[in-house]
């Protein structure tokens, strides 16, 4: 059962997508989801896997003033992931090489029952779309419907145990299919990490799709995860482990620059990256900038994770 979550995160009914709309998407998916591959996108539509979404539950952006949705060709066009270049163009033209069935991902370490889940198995998790924002350290932001359920349910699956306080996760490492990998660009794998009181929040998911369709290779497929309040380099991609650990897990970015991205990276317009200001930002299809909000507007609901702490000295 989907339970419809109203909180600040909470917008205007025309900036989510039509349901006619919606539900004349699903019918041409039902009737052949092949023909509307696009990039990196999977004809996996016309079965089981996303039937949860005729029912769907949708968390909306944070104020009533937010703007629509990003257009899906953006999204899909213009991002990071490196494994397949640093150019902004370069996932949506490379990523057609990453393979996404069979696919699995361990979730071990200090947990009472580690377990093995195959995409499938994950595909029966109760999905939700869910209309986020999206934030870039380089100041771009987008607001994307994802499609997928709360990270916590995995977690409470594999039970943590009392030692567990940090959650690790690591990205695919094949340079045979995606080529960014063969440059020194970054210590591969990618790696990131979330305390488990982060993990636990339920803005936090793992995403398997997105504008009502199966999650496009160039935006992280098959599965993602999603933190809302964080920069976007938090939201790992294409993941294969995630690892309950004591100790705070090293990030991939911390790692190769640890004066510019620190282990937080919660979205903190009072803090500026040593080569540009963060206070402002351009939603991706605007001309005007806009101020940044603090926790990219999710404050209400997770500044309380974070009472007590210097922000400025954990960034």
């Amino acid at each position: 059962m989907l339970l419809k979550v109203r909180a600040a995160s909470e917008a205007r009914e025309d900036e989510v997508t039509p349901r006619a709309l919606f539900l004349s998407r699903r019918s041409v998916i039902a009737g052949g989801a092949a023909a509307l591959a696009v990039g990196g996108m999977a004809p996996l539509l016309s079965g089981p896997a996303f039937a949860a979404l005729d029912a769907k539950t949708t968390v909306q952006p944070p104020d009533a003033k937010m703007d629509p949705v990003t257009p899906q060709k953006s999204a899909t066009t213009y991002n990071n992931f490196y494994e397949f270049g640093t150019g902004k163009t370069d996932p949506s033209e490379y990523a057609g090489t990453l393979k996404t069935r069979p696919w699995e991902v361990v979730v071990d370490g200090e947990v009472g029952k580690p377990m093995t889940f195959g995409i499938e198995d994950l595909l029966k998790f109760p999905l939700e779309e869910r209309i986020y924002r999206l934030r870039c350290v380089e100041a771009w932001s987008m607001v994307i419907p994802w499609v997928g359920f709360p990270l916590a349910e995995v977690l409470k699956r594999v039970e943590p145990t009392g030692a567990a306080k940090y959650v690790a996760f690591r990205t695919l490492h094949d340079p045979a299919q995606m080529p960014g990998q063969r440059l020194g660009v970054l210590n591969w794998p990618y790696t990131e990490g979330l305390r488990l009181d982060e993990a636990m929040h339920p803005l936090a998911i793992l995403a398997v799709g997105m504008y009502g369709d199966v999650l496009p290779n160039q935006n992280g497929a098959p599965i993602r995860l999603v933190v809302p309040w964080k920069y976007g380099f938090k939201s790992i991609k294409s993941v294969v482990r995630i690892t309950l650990t004591k100790d705070q897990p090293p990030t991939a970015w911390n790692r190769s620059q640890p004066f510019e991205y620190g282990f937080y990276a919660n979205v903190n317009p009072d803090v500026d990256h040593p080569r540009w200001s963060q206070a402002n930002e351009r939603r991706v299809g605007d001309f005007f900038r806009r101020k940044t909000l603090a926790f990219n507007g999710y404050g209400e609901e997770v500044a309380s994770l974070y009472s007590g702490m210097d922000l400025r000295k954990y960034f």
